[in-house]
């Protein structure tokens, strides 16, 4: 290449992540370049081959620089892509016996994969290759000496050589990334956003009290210390490109080098990275000693209840905390987050005022609970993620006394505070009865208030929140805003950890919904029912494998079951085969037992709390199978029939579906057929408008004890659950 060839201005498109073109363009002109028009997540430019390359080293933001050869509109299909292709003359731009790939990205009508995309495009250039006596190119994905980037978007084909090669957000400092990595050219955006680099120019410090495996803290020390992020790369993607100018390419690099070497000893700037993961921290100081800036960063050990201004900082509040914490993607995981984003904003403000703080999130109502008001925000994309920077200014320790208009607190509104009233009234009205039942898993609250839609329950030393989802004229953001107030409230007043809370939606069930995972921890714990052990679930499934609303019905049973032959008609997880078979008193329990219900799931998990509670598995059977189709073919009777169907199920492994209302007349007709002579049925369910049969009062004995079957806790709920006792009538 002429040095006039390597000044001739060019074609050029950057790609970066969607929401910072408008960074990137005033950063490629930093750099040289001149900037034209932006699209989304790229950017149009132009510039020398000298200015690409050093673009290609110093671009912060960038994901891949394309030297543009073709900019073609009305391109649909595989005929009119190949002929684009084969117009250009490849002489200029693959060398003899060079290997190729390429990159596809969109479609058409006739072109609908990126695979075949990407073979059309090697075809217009292996033709055109073949028809100047030029040989074959072969096709190397991972390494080859040209990377083709060919976009095709309603009709418009852009076709380039990639610069970049792997993408330029891969630095190469990061092997251990951490459990959730911040793509370093994102992280590189927050920090921009965030005023780092004028900061960085003061000589001003920065914290990460979240540090992870360290990219933000490493990022913002090579900002500080004049580094190009691309400085450790051995190969671009225009080192095999057959324009490639090396001389111009080894100048730009030595300069780099010379700044980097230079800008290390010169930054002021003290860096600080916390975490309390000893793997994170590890990972952390791995990637900065990778990215040649150890000394530049101190990480350190701490939680964020430990968290504190470094010693030696300097006293005028200048300063930066940038942090990218854990966003609550799934609802269970929101109590600890609450009282995380509660404790940053506590923290903060006593260890850093007069800073500034910057939070990316994809949570921002998370944000509220700092007490800090964001003064400025940028929508941004963390993968498929939408996602905010918001900006904060933590006041400065003086502000009280220079008259200046106090930051807003993480107080609790009128409503939470009044919620956080009504959890104390319950808990005092229920107290005598808990000691006096001896029970450790009871409701305490249920929408007591509409505002508050929520049921919470009390296993032991842990919670088990249920939202009720919100009706539609409800604004939604009020109703997050009113959930987050409540998970701050919940484990004050209860005295938990926020991490023994646990946060589920409750919504109306069709289905298998009620039966299918919300979670997968395995995590379950012992708890106690009377005379029974049982195992709970709170986090995997929508309900617990403990109906608490049917402990009255379960403590029946057991006193009912003593020398009984007993029934669980769709047991669930076997709680009242449990209670029937240990019984109330010295007399024992029932003498043997058949649980059925169509789910592996909750077999397993009652042959778990069999085994738990000492019971023999030859008296005490379970039984996968549908429990109408069980009826119609078994044999024998019982003296004690427990029948708890529920309210709808379309379940694959079932003949037909269920509906409670439509089908219970002929459920407890086969469940009598089953009954001896003097047994009792006990059907129990949970539709709340559920009206019995007629005709079946007119063929049996039937007592509606529902009232009877609601401990305190579920008094307010007396339509929750309906309860009979049904038994033979006797022959006149």
């Amino acid at each position: 290449m002429t040095e006039t060839q390597a000044t001739d201005s060019l074609a050029f498109i950057a790609t970066c992540p969607k929401g910072i073109e408008l960074l990137l363009a005033d950063e490629l002109a930093g750099l040289g370049a001149d900037p034209g028009k932006t699209t989304v997540a790229g950017v149009h430019f132009r510039a020398s081959v000298a200015e690409a390359y050093r673009i290609c080293l110093w671009s912060r933001l960038a994901n891949r620089v394309v030297l543009c050869l073709v900019r073609e509109e009305g391109i649909e299909t595989p005929e009119q892509l190949r002929q684009a292709v084969a117009a250009v003359d490849w002489r200029d731009h693959l060398g003899p016996g060079g290997t190729l790939a390429v990159d596809f990205h969109g479609r058409s009508e006739a072109i609908r994969h990126t695979r075949f995309g990407a073979q059309t495009v090697k075809d217009g250039v292996v033709e055109r290759l073949l028809a100047e006596g030029r040989p074959r190119p072969d096709v190397e994905l991972r390494h080859p000496d040209l990377r083709l980037h060919a976009s095709l978007h309603r009709g418009r084909l852009t076709l380039g050589v990639d610069f970049s090669g792997d993408s330029l957000h891969r630095r190469g400092y990061r092997r251990d990334v951490g459990h959730a990595p911040l793509k370093e050219n994102l992280a590189a955006a927050l920090l921009v956003r965030a005023g780092w680099p004028e900061l960085a120019r003061q000589g001003a410090p920065l914290v990460d009290p979240l540090c992870g495996a360290g990219t933000l803290a490493i990022e913002a020390a090579m900002m500080a210390a004049d580094m190009a992020p691309n400085l450790a790369r051995e190969r671009f993607g225009f080192h095999g490109w057959a324009g490639h100018d090396e001389a111009t390419w080894r100048e730009l690099k030595r300069e780099a080098e010379a700044r980097a070497s230079i800008g290390r000893k010169r930054c002021r700037s003290r860096l600080f990275g916390f975490d309390e993961s000893p793997p994170a921290l590890a990972a952390a100081r791995a990637n900065a000693m990778r990215a040649g800036i150890p000394a530049l960063i101190d990480f350190r050990g701490a939680s964020l209840a430990e968290l504190a201004r470094p010693e030696g900082l300097p006293a005028e509040p200048h300063g930066l905390v940038i942090t990218n914490p854990p966003y609550g993607e799934r609802l269970g995981e929101l109590p600890e987050l609450v009282s995380l984003y509660g404790l940053l904003g506590e923290r903060i403000r006593e260890a850093f005022p007069g800073w500034r703080l910057a939070v990316f999130t994809a949570n921002p109502d998370l944000c509220h609970r700092t007490g800090l008001r964001a003064y400025k925000q940028y929508s941004l994309k963390n993968g498929p993620l939408d996602a905010r920077l918001l900006l904060l200014a933590i006041p400065a320790a003086d502000d009280a006394q220079a008259g200046a208009e106090p930051a807003p607190q993480p107080r609790l509104s009128k409503g939470a505070e009044m919620f956080a009233n009504r959890l104390e009234k319950n808990r005092k009205r229920l107290k005598k009865w808990l000691k006096q039942s001896g029970e450790s898993c009871y409701r305490l609250y249920d929408a007591d208030m509409p505002e508050y839609a929520l049921a919470i329950d009390v296993y032991g030393h842990r919670v088990h929140v249920q939202e009720y989802a919100p009706p539609k004229t409800i604004d939604a953001d009020q109703a997050q805003k009113r959930l987050f107030d409540a998970l701050t409230v919940i484990p004050e007043v209860l005295g938990v950890a926020p991490a023994d809370v646990v946060v589920k939606r409750r919504e109306r069930q069709s289905g298998k919904g009620q039966y299918q995972k919300q979670a997968a921890s395995g995590e379950r714990f012992e708890v106690r029912e009377g005379r029974a052990r049982l195992w709970v679930n709170l986090r995997d499934y929508l309900d617990t494998g403990l109906f608490l609303d049917h402990r009255p019905v379960r403590r029946m049973l057991g006193e009912m079951a003593p020398g009984k032959r007993f029934l669980n008609l769709f047991c669930y997880t076997g709680t009242a085969t449990v209670q029937a078979a240990l019984g109330t008193g010295e007399a024992g329990g029932a003498s043997d037992s058949v649980s059925v219900d169509l789910s592996n799931t909750y077999l397993e998990w009652a042959r778990d709390n069999f085994t738990l509670n000492g019971l023999d598995p030859g008296r005490h059977r379970v039984v996968r199978d549908d429990c109408l189709r069980w009826l119609e073919t078994a044999r024998g009777q019982f003296d004690l029939i427990f029948l708890d169907p529920p309210t709808f199920s379309n379940s694959k492994k079932m003949e037909a579906t269920l509906d409670v209302q439509r089908d219970h007349g002929r459920l407890v007709r086969l469940a009598m057929a089953r009954l001896a002579p003097d047994g009792t049925l006990v059907f129990s369910n949970n539709q709340r408008r559920f009206q019995l049969d007629a005709d079946l009062a007119e063929h049996y004995e039937v007592k509606d004890i529902s009232k009877r079957t609601f401990d305190p806790d579920f008094q307010r709920r007396p339509g929750l659950h309906h309860v009979f006792l049904i038994r033979h009538r006797e022959a006149s």
